[in-house]
């Protein structure tokens, strides 16, 4: 049986949560929160590579029902969705919400309006979860919200939803606040991760961001619901062409973290966003692909996690500008 309450809300009492914030929103004035350093003062409008300034910006909030299943559980996970990114995937499912900072612009809300969404996710939602899906540049706004959110009653797991490519200065304020790990393994190729993603830093700090976020949460654990309560959880999208290096990274975690790691093999590829621009990426994952990499999960002796079915992409396109689409509601400012 599982049922302690989230760490951040002893963090919180004890008065560490605030001390947090308020380093973490220094290093808003020189802008180091993810590994590219661009040493921008975001605090008087300066921009950095993520195009964002002193406030966050959430482009929608909803409960998802299609994440690994300890996250999504019967209610759904609470997921956060914010604007901009770190990295610049020619292939984004979310390029919407990642690349187009004008767009974004209106989405800007205050660190009050975030810590009411997460509040929202729990009180109206109902969600098993407050699920932050790409994170990284907007940390201090994040813990800022939820010294604000714990009082008014916030008492949800929370979940970082990142793409790796985190610095480890940043993760380690993060100790004792995020109960869930959710972190791709996207590349191991350095040239790739250049040529497709503009990141050509990315395998070594995603590794090294996964070893730090298993070092604080550990193993997943799970309640007597089968819902996450702590944990890592390791994403893992196959690319045409063995492009995101599945056989090296898988290895990697196998040798690095544990073989025991829960893994969330995903099979969605398809040429989205400039993708069609890259012949070697203008095709979806063949099941000759897909086969290989489940093989090599099994030589590797990897059983624990999840592994999506070989199916029609259509159900994981989101479009977060039609009418109706359960990501486009937005919160208010």
């Amino acid at each position: 049986m599982y049922s302690v309450q989230p760490a951040y809300i002893y963090l919180y009492l004890s008065g560490e949560l605030d001390k947090r914030a308020e380093t973490l929103e220094a290093h808003l004035a020189h802008c180091d929160l993810c590994p590219r350093n661009c040493g921008v003062n975001r605090l008087v409008g300066e921009i950095g590579f993520c195009r964002s300034g002193a406030q966050p910006i959430v482009a929608s909030v909803c409960a998802h029902h299609g994440e690994e299943p300890p996250l999504s559980g019967t209610k759904g996970s609470g997921t956060i969705f914010f604007g901009n990114c770190t990295m610049r995937c020619v292939y984004c499912q979310n390029h919407q919400i990642s690349q187009d900072p004008r767009k974004m612009r209106s989405h800007e809300i205050s660190v009050t309006a975030l810590s009411h969404e997460m509040l929202r996710v729990q009180n109206e939602l109902g969600c098993h979860n407050v699920n932050l899906v790409s994170p990284t540049h907007f940390v201090p706004q994040i813990v800022r919200a939820l010294c604000e959110a714990v009082p008014l009653g916030l008492h949800l797991p929370l979940v970082y939803n990142t793409s790796g490519y985190d610095s480890i200065e940043t993760l380690k304020l993060l100790d004792g606040i995020i109960d869930n790990y959710l972190p791709d393994i996207r590349y191991a190729s350095k040239t790739a991760a250049e040529k497709y993603s503009r990141t050509p830093d990315y395998v070594g700090n995603a590794r090294a961001a996964i070893k730090e976020m298993h070092r604080q949460v550990g193993g997943l654990i799970l309640d007597d619901d089968g819902i996450a309560r702590r944990g890592l959880i390791v994403r893992h999208l196959i690319l045409p062409g063995g492009l995101a290096g599945s056989e090296e990274s898988l290895a990697w975690l196998a040798e690095n973290v544990s073989r025991g790691v829960h893994v969330s093999i995903m099979a969605q590829y398809y040429p989205a966003h400039r993708a069609a621009r890259f012949p070697e990426l203008a095709r979806r994952i063949t099941p000759a692909e897909y086969e290989d990499v489940l093989a090599v999960m099994d030589r590797l002796g990897m059983e624990n996690g999840w592994i999506q079915e070989l199916d029609s992409p259509d159900s994981y396109q989101p479009d977060f500008g039609r009418e109706g689409h359960p990501f486009q509601r937005a919160p208010a400012a």
